[in-house]
């Protein structure tokens, strides 16, 4: 299995940018899809960019297209989110997920088996 573990998140004023981490201890970082999810408060989790490191494939939602740009990096075994143009939308609590690799990026948040704890992202306006 794979272990995600969050971080980089904070406050912003909006226009601003944050880069998310996402260290992914355990098994090899090739075998697997990194996705990022948000929730905000009394809204369901909702999908937000993955990546799938073995090919660079990558998949964003609509909200964030062109604002945000999903990367990884297979040395290091680390996934960011880069998120440029932030607004008070975008606050909510961040979290990487992994699955093992398919042909096709998930964008389901139940198709993810592991999920690291969360960072709170907060854009003030």
């Amino acid at each position: 299995q794979v272990q995600p573990v969050e971080s980089g998140g904070g406050l912003v004023q909006a226009g601003g940018s944050l880069r998310l981490s996402c260290a992914a201890s355990g098994r090899p970082f090739s075998n697997y899809a990194m996705g990022w999810f948000r929730q905000a408060p009394g809204k369901e989790r909702e999908f937000v960019a993955a990546i799938k490191p073995i090919d660079g494939n990558t998949a964003y939602a609509d909200s964030v297209k062109g604002r945000f740009t999903i990367s990884g990096d297979n040395a290091k075994n680390t996934v960011y989110l880069q998120m440029n143009s932030l607004n008070a939308e975008d606050t909510a609590v961040y979290f990487c997920a992994a699955r093992f690799v398919s042909w096709d990026i998930k964008v389901d948040p139940t198709e993810y088996t592991y999920w690291g704890q969360g960072t709170q992202v907060t854009v003030s306006s």
